[in-house]
């Protein structure tokens, strides 16, 4: 059992994916030390502040469904928690105990921002070496056309992530969902990663949510 903090938390992601895509569910698995998700399985995030916050919501979604944890983050100023199932309805009901538990409604989320986007055609080999040095995805080829997306709150680059997939024959890269900024690199060809772009862009605009104030 927990117990509820003295201060009021704040709710800065809350995205709900329906389907994984297999390149999306591959790179958290490879990079999350929980369970292994699983492409075609639901997934919810949420990013809480402050970061400790994310053990109770964590602790609450786990016991009030058949759900199981990716990710539970703390960083330097917000902690991360991935859920996810088989069943789309076992993920809505975790996420629905954790908002109900904390007084919260889906609403009290921010609302994602892009902060920058950059689309590069006709890779370098110098500037793609650089890239698949620590890059944790599938690598980039040179000629190749690669875009950027950076937004905040950081967790929402997983549904765009997840977006372009379903939407391009795009190759991931990279995606950093944790921090400040949330950052995702994408390639193929020019047309597919316009594709993939124009998929981003319109799944975060979609977003509801309230303005952050930091």
């Amino acid at each position: 059992m927990t117990t509820a903090s003295s201060h009021t938390p704040t709710l800065r992601t809350y995205a709900f994916i329906d389907r994984m895509q297999p390149q999306c569910a591959a790179h958290i698995a490879a990079t999350s030390p929980g369970d292994v998700p699983l492409a075609g399985m639901a997934e919810l995030y949420i990013e809480m502040a402050p970061g400790n916050e994310v053990f109770r919501a964590a602790d609450i979604a786990l016991k009030a469904a058949g759900v199981r944890p990716a990710l539970q983050i703390i960083e330097r100023e917000f902690g991360l928690l991935e859920i996810h199932s088989e069943q789309q309805a076992e993920v809505l009901a975790a996420g629905r105990a954790v908002l109900e538990e904390l007084g919260m409604s889906e609403s009290d989320r921010i609302r994602p921002t892009i902060a920058s986007t950059q689309f590069i055609t006709n890779v370098h080999p110098y500037q793609a070496q650089l890239l698949n040095k620590w890059r944790k995805g599938s690598m980039l080829m040179p000629g190749q056309s690669l875009f950027v997306m950076e937004v905040a709150p950081a967790a929402y680059i997983s549904i765009a992530a997840n977006e372009a997939e379903k939407a391009a024959s795009i190759t991931v890269i990279e995606l950093r969902a944790v921090g400040r900024f949330g950052r995702m690199f994408l390639s193929g060809t020019e047309s597919e990663v316009q594709s993939a772009r124009d998929a981003a862009v319109a799944a975060l605009e979609g977003i509801e949510g309230r303005e952050d104030r930091r």
